[in-house]
């Protein structure tokens, strides 16, 4: 009797196991004998919502060939903020449990298609390609020809903000708000291709990683992407009023190229911009690479505009370790408004700081090569503060000799730890021999001189102490000083302990020939001594 029990608990522990362990379900458009719950091939469901149904959270759905353009299911939402009742908002696939959606042979082979109202796009009878709730995934579609209702975003897809796209084309969707392509999610190895919206074409609110984001439009802004992060990324040939290729969005080692916007930000508008190549984009009036935002190590040339700002314009803007060359306008051919730091462009803008005007040296301009030559201006010209990635938009090592270069690409052999920019200048050369000689005899080798902004064949223009002051306010340190370099002052009373020097201030501006600061503890007989030092 014991060993019947026994076995009783066994056998039901073992279904229980049985029932918790995910199953894969079937789906083949031609399938002649649909039994749920589809466990294989011969009981196959012919559409994929039947099968979305009958699966359980964890389970895995397999989609062999074919367009799937019929079955369905309509999501209930909340009404919009002004008036009107509950709305019902068609998908031709509604995933609303953390399932894996995946086709058998890939995009080319399996398509997901939704339904554009004729004459109108959107409305009640339209109807999106797929939804995703958390959790969920779909991987190798084809997702074509879906809409939204009024109102909608994610005319190909939407997505809940953990699920997850791989490997599919998203192509000739159209949202009446954002995202005619895709609304929300991750999408990685993706194509968005001839979506539109009124913002992001492409995509709107979503993360794209290895995504190619290429001829979509939007009535607004963001023709390719709408804020969006999007990581080694393509965005090329997309459209919109503002931010042909992307508006509001981040952008990490990514091209626009080709982009082109009906008013401002041809390429992008108000986004901050990482390690990126902005090519060939054009605005009917300002920023023909890019308006507003922050670029950080980025290549912008061979862009226009109509107006103003070929390169770059917008305000607030910062373009830092950027190139901006080679681009037109009737004004400002290479930039407009804007604070460029540490830039590679003509002519040298107001204000600059540590920005060069030499050409960039790119390897071929005309075969589309924005490489680095050997004699480049740009290596070592940069300044490593606004260096975000660890990587260039190739994918090496972002800072090669200590000081990262200007642009995109990063030189990766290097012959001298000093800014070539700098040391063609003084005509000295940049094989790294200069780099520790002291041509002017100031005690002050090629390295000291340039960091501290000084003139190496000048031996009156070097990094020094002058006469230091009394009064009853304290001690007043004055120093051999040049505009545009940050300085700190250190002092001691004691030379005898360790640490002899501790810093009494820092991010002290310098000043054309010499730069003064009061130490007001300095009060009583003392003794003081001070060193001066460059902030980098």
């Amino acid at each position: 009797m014991n060993l019947s029990h026994w076995r009783l608990v066994a056998t039901g522990a073992a279904l229980l196991s049985f029932k918790m362990s995910a199953a894969v379900l079937y789906v083949d458009l031609n399938s002649p004998n649909p039994v749920s719950p589809y466990a294989g091939w011969t009981t196959a469901a012919t559409n994929i919502q039947d099968a979305v149904d009958a699966a359980n959270p964890g389970d895995q759905i397999l989609v062999t060939n074919g367009i799937y353009q019929s079955g369905g299911f309509g999501l209930v939402i909340p009404p919009p903020p002004v008036g009107g009742g509950f709305i019902t908002e068609s998908n031709r696939v509604c995933a609303l449990k953390a399932i894996n959606i995946q086709s058998v042979n890939g995009a080319a082979k399996t398509f997901i298609q939704g339904y554009q109202v004729p004459g109108t796009t959107f409305g009640t009878n339209a109807v999106r390609c797929v939804y995703l709730t958390n959790g969920a995934s779909l991987s190798g579609f084809t997702l074509m020809n879906g809409a939204t209702r009024i109102g909608g975003n994610g005319g190909g897809i939407f997505c809940f903000s953990n699920a997850t796209v791989f490997n599919c084309i998203i192509s000739n969707n159209a949202a009446y708000n954002s995202g005619g392509g895709s609304a929300g999610g991750v999408l990685s190895n993706c194509t968005l291709v001839q979506n539109s919206a009124t913002n992001g074409g492409g995509a709107a609110f979503v993360i794209l990683n290895n995504c190619l984001v290429i001829s979509n439009s939007a009535l607004n802004m963001g023709g390719g992407a709408y804020s969006n992060t999007l990581n080694n990324c393509a965005i090329n040939n997309n459209s919109a009023k503002l931010g042909g290729g992307a508006a509001f969005s981040t952008l990490n080692n990514g091209m626009l190229a080709g982009n082109s916007a009906t008013a401002s930000g041809g390429g992008v508008c108000y986004s901050t911009l990482n390690e990126c190549l902005i090519i060939n984009n054009l605005a009917f009036y300002y920023g023909g690479g890019a308006i507003g935002g922050t670029l950080n190590n980025c290549t912008i040339t061979g862009n226009s505009a109509s107006s103003y700002g070929g390169g770059v314009d917008g305000w607030p803007m910062n373009i830092n370790n950027c190139i901006v060359y080679y681009n037109t306008a009737p004004s400002g051919s290479n930039f407009g408004l804007g604070a460029l730091n540490h830039c590679c462009t003509v002519p040298m803008p107001p204000s600059s700081v540590g920005d060069v005007t030499n050409e960039p040296a790119f390897v071929n301009v005309a075969g589309g090569d924005f490489h680095l030559q050997s004699s480049s201006p740009c290596i070592n010209s940069g300044n490593n503060a606004y260096v975000v990635l660890t990587n260039d938009l190739d994918g090496n090592p972002r800072i090669k000799g200590g000081t990262v270069d200007i642009g995109a690409y990063e030189y990766q052999t290097p012959t001298s730890i000093i800014s070539y920019a700098w040391l063609q200048q003084y005509g000295l050369p940049t094989d790294g021999s200069a780099d520790f000689a002291d041509p002017d005899h100031d005690g002050m080798n090629n390295w000291q001189e340039w960091i501290a902004g000084t003139d190496p064949t000048d031996s009156s223009s070097l990094l020094k102490m002058l006469a230091i002051t009394s009064d009853v306010s304290g001690l007043t340190v004055s120093w051999k000083s040049v505009d545009g370099v940050t300085y700190f002052l250190q002092s001691s009373t004691d030379l005898t302990t360790q640490p002899v020097f501790a810093t009494i201030q820092s991010n002290i501006v310098g000043q054309a020939g010499t730069t003064t600061y009061t130490d007001s503890t300095a009060t009583n007989v003392g003794p003081y001594f001070y060193r001066v030092g460059v902030q980098q």
